[in-house]
């Protein structure tokens, strides 16, 4: 079954709807956060390094900004699609809420594939972006941030735009920037560190030692990059990472079955977390079909790439040991899969819980800015730690008082806190 039959945003509203039902939620209410409040559709023409112009469009949804300015970030994909945007900007909505800071829900997207671009006609494309929506974001509306192929360099094109537009200097319009241009100290590695945080807490809960522990990474981009140092760090054994190879276009699975070394793959791994197959297989490792990394007969399973990547037609190959997943990326699990994952008793910590260190880093990142005073490195991941600790204690506790899964309980707590919000405003 292709991804394409999932649309992600049936599978976000579904996952709502069955708690909304839980919850008891008014109908004005349920109806208002099953969509999204605003959508900005538009074209961004591009004049291109021959002088010919091409036009891409571009699309921005803040989903809900009760609790604080809508929060999100930006991804250039070929195949991006409004239905995947407006899924992630009510993820955002609910990963913010589970953490409880004080920021909404937002995403943005431009269909383009910045690998056939040119640096200066990603630049012209960026500024293209703000001008398109400056009236509709801003430090205290709606904040965007990086996200699928997109870096500090795309951020501090637009924030540069941004301030010649409106004028003055507004650092916290955006976030993801460089360091020294107003970004913050451990916002690379935040998302990463995040999903080991809280696989740290699960595997406490389960008692189960870090430290015998072997785990299959799907994706090598920046999020597994640092997600897999993190582990290792922490003792545990990397069996397996699956990529993408753009010039095959397919993926492929590495594997080392005596764990592998982290910093010798980096080395061999382009900027868009593309693994050299010829240098891997130099190095000893075996190189599989790209969905083997599903199969592996490993403790922990952590998706770190794109959504519905666990699905009915892959969920059975899931190996007996495993014990736990991390959903590092947005939405990888289908619906129906969820449910055999729930029925065989792994224990699944919920992507907007697992992978919100990167949205926590850059509320971090706006406090610094608003403020202008930087913190230490060790100062922001040990705030980083601790609200994610606390965040995933406060999931956990709910799982085991109402007997819920992980998924379900972070939705109850998500969604409790928005609609409140919304309610006190008197919106509804």
């Amino acid at each position: 079954m292709s991804n394409l039959s999932y649309n992600p945003f049936e599978i976000a509203q579904q996952q709502f709807d069955s708690v909304a039902e839980k919850l008891d939620l008014e109908p004005a209410v349920r109806e208002f956060l099953r969509q999204p409040m605003r959508e900005y559709h538009f074209s961004i023409p591009v004049k291109m390094d021959d002088g010919s112009v091409k036009v891409f469009r571009g699309f921005r949804v803040q989903h809900n900004d009760a609790r604080g300015p809508a929060k999100g970030g930006i991804r250039f994909h070929p195949m991006e699609t409004i239905d995947t945007i407006r899924a992630l900007s009510m993820w955002m909505t609910w990963k913010c809420s589970v953490v409880d800071i004080p920021l909404g829900g937002g995403k943005g997207g431009v269909i383009c594939d910045p690998r056939n671009l040119t640096e200066r006609e990603q630049e012209r494309l960026c500024r293209g972006y703000v001008r398109q929506l400056v009236r509709n974001v801003g430090p205290y509306t709606d904040v965007p941030a990086p996200d699928v192929m997109t870096n500090s360099k795309h951020m501090l094109w637009m924030l540069d735009e941004y301030e010649a537009i409106v004028g003055g200097r507004h650092p916290g319009f955006i976030t993801g920037k460089p360091v020294g241009m107003g970004g913050s100290l451990g916002r690379t590695e935040a998302t990463g560190f995040g999903v080991i945080y809280v696989l740290r807490e699960a595997l406490r809960n389960l008692n189960i030692d870090i430290r015998n522990t072997s785990a299959s990474f799907q994706g090598f981009g920046n999020v597994a990059q640092h997600a897999v140092k993190l582990y290792q760090q922490y003792g545990g054994r990397v069996v397996a990472i699956s990529c993408w190879d753009e010039a095959d276009k397919t993926s492929y699975t590495f594997r080392k079955k005596d764990g592998m070394n982290i910093d010798v793959l980096i080395n061999i791994t382009d900027a868009y977390g593309t693994i050299d197959k010829n240098k891997a297989k130099e190095l000893g490792y075996e190189v599989l079909p790209g969905d083997a990394w599903i199969g592996q007969d490993v403790d922990i399973l952590i998706p770190a790439a794109l959504e519905n990547q666990i699905t009915i037609a892959n969920v059975h190959k899931i190996s007996r040991q495993v014990k736990v997943i991390v959903e590092a990326a947005n939405g990888p699990t289908t619906p129906d899969a969820d449910k055999i994952i729930n029925d065989r008793g792994i224990f699944l910590v919920p992507d907007f819980l697992a992978n919100a260190g990167g949205v926590t880093c850059s509320y971090f990142e706006q406090v610094q800015c608003n403020m202008n005073y930087f913190w230490e490195k060790d100062e922001v991941l040990a705030r980083l730690d601790s609200k994610m600790t606390s965040a995933f204690r406060s999931v956990y506790e709910l799982a085991q008082n109402r007997n819920l899964n992980m998924r379900d309980a972070a939705y109850v707590i998500a969604i409790n806190r928005v609609a409140q919000a919304v309610k006190s405003r008197g919106w509804v």
